[in-house]
């Protein structure tokens, strides 16, 4: 901008002004020289703002033209002052005062129609006071001072013009939030008329129209107007818009407008005015300066207050939007974000949770688990592209948007996670191995935010059940697993109040006089549509979510009530068992126990015909469960460990559970008599039940070979196909009365 040939021009013609003010003999020449270097100067006022017409917004070009017009005016007009002078015929003043008048018309109506950018009802009000306080400022300045010297109405008039339109453009260019002009171009326009009007009033020497330095000082002012559209056009081409100013919420210029009032009012006052005048007069000044100066004070506290709550006002939304301790989006922000990338269909969406959050909680405290979120969201932050977003959901839960990222994308990225996330973590002088589940799921058009996030949810558990520290894509034979078992759940929710459950029962035998000394209570699902529902389906689902509480305290009221019904019945059956199946959800069960003890007082079942069978993998390190078992085994309830020899830490157990009987899997006893290794292993069992003494129960008999080898290898307790399949409990009795055992079919 500095080097510009039109700036560099227009300084080079001021230039040429003052050598030839100086060089030319005064009166007439110099006043000729000066009119002739006006013309230049308006006409590039008139070209610079009609190129600027050109190039500006719509909402600009009505205001452009109409300054170019002035601009043409101006040179129209003090070119045929110049050829007058030149002519020394003096017939030019009446054209220029003429379009002189209609060139600053122009330019007052071109401030007055530009619209404010004001939207509400108050700032528009706020504004007209502001300006009006400004223009009536200007208007008693030019009003006293054209009228002190009946010898100089014309210039007087003319510097009135001036002095109003300065201060009108300075209003708008202060007070209005989206101007037609930078403020570096507005600003010499504006200072244009005030050096004028300056001019116009300085004394003495200053008024000497012969004298080269007035003369250009007057110049000046046409040059500086020129240079703004000058200005603005070479930031235009130069891509910097004007953009939108923030309103302040209060302007310091009417206040200097009061100010120049008051000493206009004061260089009015007649030199003998009464000491009554004088002292009223400076008593409404010292005091609208104190009121002023009290205002001033409020709104600088209240800028401050307002600077406060824009300062909280951002806090308060970056606390809304980010999660606290990892910096990260939360559920909320990552849902807005999700909302119209992912409904196009071209968006990945990755669900991660970390694999045994909860030991590290557990072992190092939460102070050491937090700063390994911190350290994991970190890692995250690397993994992802520059535009992805990243989410903390809650707990050791995050997730991840990929705008724009397909499947092979997503599954890139969560490798990638995996990665990084394999790294070893340094946490409170510990290190710590860190490993993760991730689901991807693909956006496809027309997927609402929530769907696709169920879709990686649904694929993140379906990594966890691969072995967890792997990522799954998500696939639709996996929504239609879900949504089965989603509607599974659905139908157990009802299936206990739709008397929909029954238990049937399978005879335990003593394997030395094949007699009935118990039974194993199983459930079933009579489904209205589904027919009969094997407890393989359902069972798993119903400890996953929870309802195994509510069936197996349906299971034991039933159970305990009809054993005290065949004790009752059958004082022979007075030391009879009935074996209940615990899920280890129902063992840690706040109030188990208690409610053991009340089905018991209940029914009226004494606590020793009752066997809690529980599996190794349900009290596997689990003090909760541990401290049930106790407490069941003080009421005089039997336990049995079931499936036993399936887990790794089966002998283990025994040395911590009170466990009174060992039920070997079924899975060691099909192929006993043919494979050396199962009739090893059921060996070694029915040696540590005698030796601990504890009751031996092989399951899955189904041929007297299976029997004899069993009851050879020291086994007390035998149950399968080869006694009874599970039978209602009516069989049972029938059972009872036959001198021998026969396989039920």
């Amino acid at each position: 901008m500095r080097r510009d040939p039109v700036l560099l021009a227009m300084a080079a013609l001021i230039a040429l002004g003052g050598v030839l003010f100086v060089a030319l003999p005064g009166g007439v020449a110099r006043i000729t020289a000066y009119w002739g270097l006006q013309v230049p100067f308006d006409a590039m006022l008139a070209i610079g703002a009609w190129r600027l017409r050109q190039i500006s917004p719509l909402r600009f070009r009505r205001f452009w033209t109409m300054i170019s017009f002035a601009g043409a005016c101006f040179t129209v007009g003090d070119f045929s002052q110049f050829i007058g002078f030149s002519s020394d015929s003096m017939n030019g003043g009446t054209i220029q005062t003429v379009l002189f008048t209609a060139g600053m018309s122009s330019n007052v109506i071109a401030c007055l129609i530009f619209p404010q950018g004001l939207e509400t009802r108050r700032d528009k009000v706020i504004f007209w006071l502001d300006a009006a306080t400004v223009l009536v400022g200007g208007g008693v300045t030019a009003w006293c001072f054209a009228y002190t010297s009946a010898d100089e109405r014309f210039n007087a008039g003319l510097t009135a013009a001036l002095v109003v339109v300065s201060a009108f453009c300075a209003t708008k260019v202060a007070l209005i939030p989206e101007p037609p002009m930078a403020r570096i171009a507005a600003w010499p326009m504006v200072a244009a008329a005030g050096v004028q009007g300056v001019a116009t009033f300085l004394p003495g020497v200053f008024q000497d129209a012969n004298n080269p330095g007035v003369l250009v000082v007057r110049l000046l002012p046409s040059m500086l107007i020129a240079v703004g559209p000058r200005i603005q056009e070479l930031l235009v081409r130069d891509g910097r818009t004007v953009s939108r100013r923030q309103r302040r919420p209060y302007s310091l210029l009417p206040y200097g407008m009061i100010a120049l009032t008051f000493v206009v009012f004061f260089a009015m006052l007649p030199r003998h005015a009464s000491s009554q005048l004088w002292g009223a007069a400076l008593g409404v000044v010292v005091i609208t300066c104190l009121v002023a100066g009290r205002q001033l004070v409020a709104f600088h506290d209240n800028m401050t207050l307002i600077k406060r709550l824009g300062e909280q006002e951002v806090l308060l939304r970056e606390q809304a939007a980010m999660d606290g301790l990892t910096r990260l989006a939360n559920r909320i922000s990552f849902h807005e974000s999700m909302t119209g990338v992912v409904e196009t269909g071209d968006a990945c969406v990755l669900l991660i949770d970390l694999d045994d959050f909860k030991t590290i909680n557990d072992t190092m405290g939460h102070a050491a688990g937090d700063a390994l979120l911190v350290v994991v969201a970190d890692r995250l932050r690397r993994a992802v592209r520059r535009d992805d977003v990243v989410a903390r959901l809650g707990g050791d839960e995050f997730a991840v948007l990929l705008p724009g990222a397909g499947a092979d994308i997503g599954g890139a990225i969560a490798e990638e996670i995996q990665r990084l996330l394999s790294e070893p973590v340094e946490i409170a002088a510990h290190t710590v191995n860190t490993r993760a589940s991730v689901g991807v799921a693909a956006a496809t058009a027309g997927d609402e935010p929530s769907a696709l996030l169920s879709k990686a949810d649904i694929a993140m558990y379906e990594a966890k059940a691969r072995g967890k520290g792997t990522w799954v894509r998500y696939t639709d034979e996996m929504g239609a697993r879900i949504s089965a078992e989603a509607e599974l759940i659905r139908e157990l929710r009802d299936a206990i109040g739709a008397a929909q459950f029954e238990l049937v029962y399978q005879p335990i035998v003593r394997l030395s006089d094949d007699r009935l000394t118990g039974v194993e209570a199983l459930l079933r699902w009579n489904h209205p549509a589904r027919g009969l529902v094997s407890p393989v389906q359902f069972i798993p689902v119903a400890e996953r979510t929870g309802q195994i509480v509510a069936i197996g305290r349906w299971v034991l009221a039933t159970a305990c009530r009809q054993a005290a019904s065949w004790v009752r019945d059958h004082p022979e059956l007075s030391d009879m068992s009935v074996g209940v199946n615990v899920a280890g959800r129902q063992l840690r069960e706040p109030g188990f126990v208690a409610e053991v003890a009340r089905v018991l007082n209940e029914t009226g079942l004494p606590a020793a015909c009752l066997t809690i069978e529980v599996t190794e993998t349900a009290v596997l390190d689990d003090q909760e469960s541990l401290d049930a078992l106790l407490a069941l085994r003080a009421l005089g309830v039997r336990l049995a460990l079931d499936d036993f020899g399936t887990a790794a830490s089966s002998l283990g157990l025994l040395l911590t559970t009170p466990v009174t009987t060992l039920k070997l899997d079924r899975s060691f006893v099909e192929s006993i008599t043919t494979v050396g290794r199962q009739a090893a292993v059921a060996t070694a069992v029915s040696q540590m039940a005698g030796a601990l003494e504890l009751k031996s129960v092989a399951e899955g008999i189904e041929t007297p070979e299976q029997r004899d080898l069993l009851l050879g290898l020291g086994y007390e307790y035998g149950q399968g196909y080869l006694f009874s399949r599970p039978v209602p409990a009516e069989r049972i009795v029938e059972m009872l009365e036959r001198p021998a055992w026969v396989s039920a079919g």
